[in-house]
């Protein structure tokens, strides 16, 4: 199904992967890794969601494709006429061989964003069919918290839904460390 088809139907918000174009021009353009290039561009994909008022969830699979992309989207959270959720996996989890974005880093970049903006800070994961696969650790979790601790943003975490009865202390706890 084409992206634009999702405009037209009752979803309320979309999600997209965002990386930096691998060649010139170098901009910000809606696909996920290994892919470097794509046939739209972030600046044409928000121009759609805009006139239908979606809201959007943006996931950065590279840390250079974040500032640029915070430029385009200022007219967006200027409106504040949706939701906006910025992504990104910024620690290593269970079964993650992925890099993750650096955190700080990343919430350096994102610092200045609106207060109605929301952060969906992730892990990196793996899943195995057919085989026992760890949840998220005790470790993990509580990295996530002291991360997250002092952020003024509301943080939602996007979790692997496979690995969330092995996890579910650990994600309970996390979630009850904050009312944002």
């Amino acid at each position: 199904m084409c992206w634009w088809v999702c405009l037209l139907d009752h979803s309320h918000m979309l999600e997209a992967d965002v990386i930096l174009r691998g060649r010139d021009p170098r901009e910000p353009v809606m696909a996920h890794p290994p892919d470097t290039d794509s046939d739209i561009t972030l600046s044409e994909w928000l121009h759609g969601v805009r006139e239908h008022r979606k809201g959007i969830k943006l996931d950065f699979k590279s840390l250079e494709a974040v500032a640029p992309s915070l430029v385009l989207l200022e007219p967006v959270l200027s409106e504040k006429m949706f939701p906006v959720w910025i992504n990104a996996d910024i620690l290593t989890g269970p079964g993650g061989r992925a890099t993750p974005l650096k955190a700080e880093s990343f919430l350096s970049a994102t610092a200045d964003l609106p207060p109605h903006a929301v952060l969906s800070l992730g892990w990196t994961t793996g899943w195995t069919a057919g085989a026992e696969n760890p949840g998220y650790s005790w470790d993990m979790v509580q990295e996530m918290e002291q991360i997250c601790r002092d952020l003024p943003h509301a943080v939602t975490f996007p979790v692997r839904a496979a690995l969330l009865a092995q996890s579910l202390p650990q994600l309970c706890w996390l979630l009850q460390q904050s009312d944002r």
